[in-house]
């Protein structure tokens, strides 16, 4: 998040082996130990933002390695995840990965309801929605500040069965499931977030105000809606490992269908997704380089404004916001590349610096750098005839550039991971923006490499 941010992040592991079958206090702290029963990560994180909040909670992750025949892979994970700020952002989400509950089947569930007091909204089909950081770090003409400017107010609650099964082996594989979005959007509460202060007040100005008031945002998409996602797929995959592999590809194709009769709405539309990661081993166990390319665009219908940012990606990867941001473009704002359809890479070096048991665990570092690129290749339309021919004083002094020419948004930057028996990967990423119309810079601190 760009702004007056201040940060402390408290990464500590607190990983135990509830049933274990090695004990051997005599091996060699080089060596890999084969883990079976539950292994048990957590990650506490304690920040500070002066318009948020103060942010506290943890999060967990449940692995069963059963007889340890096949670890590094598991047999069941289940993630919890509770965080809160003080001023009402939240994250309440728990996930199950397993291909033991249905007899060939790898099965991923979620259940989460995450509330956004200030996400990140600047507009439609990247460059021609203008981004001006200088208005974002000004004030209106009451002396508030305009930092929430570029954002809006959600209310998501996602729930998600996703299904896996072989064609040729675990090479060829179908996918299929069912997702639900109750999407609730609201201008940013001000008032409730500027209540305690007696300066540094918050600006009530807001461009999704401004969109709406506009025209641009339609009057039935304005406050969100509720969409079903009917999913099917291919994957074709043969990493060495999921974590964070060192040979094979990973690829998959997959068709939603969002129909209206399983919406809250009168929308309904169908997309494509695209995507295809690649790993290549450079040192054999410790330095590897891996890209990604996704494609992900609209085929048919209309999509409401409020579901196209999300990026879609093979369980148990978790959806995401936008491209921008933590997991797609690092150092990019985020939701700042938003179109009916849209390209996104990323090139990433990684590297083990260390390589130990602690406690009984498998345990290393690794250190990565990395270049990531975004950008809008189908546009998505919206009536521009409400828009002023001249913009009030106390907005910035561009909106929409509908002749801006749209080129790749690009990222780069680096990141260190400390990792637990391989699937329990803490990651701190630092991103920088090539160029001052995307942002400046991000840190990001994260659970699993990006891909």
């Amino acid at each position: 998040m760009k702004n007056k941010l201040l940060s402390i992040c408290l990464i500590s592991f607190v990983s135990f082996t509830l049933l274990a079958q090695d004990s051997d206090a005599d091996s060699s702290a080089r060596e890999e130990k084969i883990k079976s029963g539950f292994s048990l990560g957590g990650v506490p994180v304690v920040a500070y933002d002066s318009d948020i909040g103060f942010k506290y909670g943890a999060l967990v992750n449940l692995y069963w390695f059963g007889d340890g025949s096949r670890y590094p892979m598991y047999d069941h994970s289940v993630y919890i995840e509770w965080s809160r700020t003080t001023k009402g952002n939240g994250i309440n989400q728990i996930t199950y990965d397993t291909d033991k509950l249905i007899p060939g089947i790898r099965s991923f569930f979620e259940a989460s309801y995450l509330t956004e007091k200030a996400l990140d909204f600047y507009g439609f089909n990247g460059y021609q929605a203008i981004y001006d950081s200088d208005y974002e770090a000004d004030v209106d003409q009451h002396g508030d500040a305009n930092r929430l400017y570029y954002r809006h107010a959600r209310q998501l609650v996602r729930l998600k069965a996703d299904f896996q099964g072989e064609i040729f082996g675990q090479k060829l594989r179908w996918l299929g499931g069912i997702a639900y979005y109750g999407n609730s959007i609201d201008s940013v509460d001000v008032d409730g977030l500027n209540e305690g202060k007696e300066e540094d007040l918050l600006s009530h100005n807001s461009l999704y105000g401004n969109y709406v008031d506009w025209g641009l945002i339609p009057g039935d998409q304005a406050n969100g809606g509720g969409h079903t996602l009917l999913k099917a797929g291919l994957v074709y995959d043969t990493r060495d490992n999921e974590p964070n592999p060192f040979t094979g590809i990973w690829s998959e194709l997959q068709l939603h269908y969002a129909p209206s009769f399983l919406s809250s709405t009168d929308y309904s539309y169908t997309r494509l997704v695209l995507t295809h990661r690649q790993y290549f081993t450079l040192i054999p166990e410790w330095m590897n380089l891996a890209y990604r390319l996704s494609y992900q665009g609209k085929l048919t219908g209309e999509m409401p404004f409020y579901m196209l940012p999300y990026i879609f990606q093979t369980a148990p990867k978790l959806t995401r916001d936008g491209v921008g941001g933590a997991k797609t473009v690092r150092g990019v704002l985020r939701n700042r590349i938003v179109g009916d359809g849209f390209v996104f890479g990323n090139v990433e070096l990684r590297g083990k610096i260390l390589r130990t048991t602690v406690l009984n665990q498998n345990f290393y570092i690794a250190l990565s750098a990395f270049v990531d690129a975004g950008m809008v290749t189908q546009k998505y339309k919206f009536d521009t005839s409400g828009l002023p021919g001249n913009l009030p004083d106390y907005l910035p002094a561009g909106i929409i550039d509908l002749d801006a020419k749209e080129v790749p948004h690009l990222g780069f930057g680096g990141g260190i991971h400390f990792v637990i028996n391989h699937n329990f990967i803490v990651t701190v990423d630092y991103g920088m923006a090539a160029k001052k119309d995307d942002g400046d810079s991000g840190l990001y601190i994260n659970l699993n490499f990006l891909f």
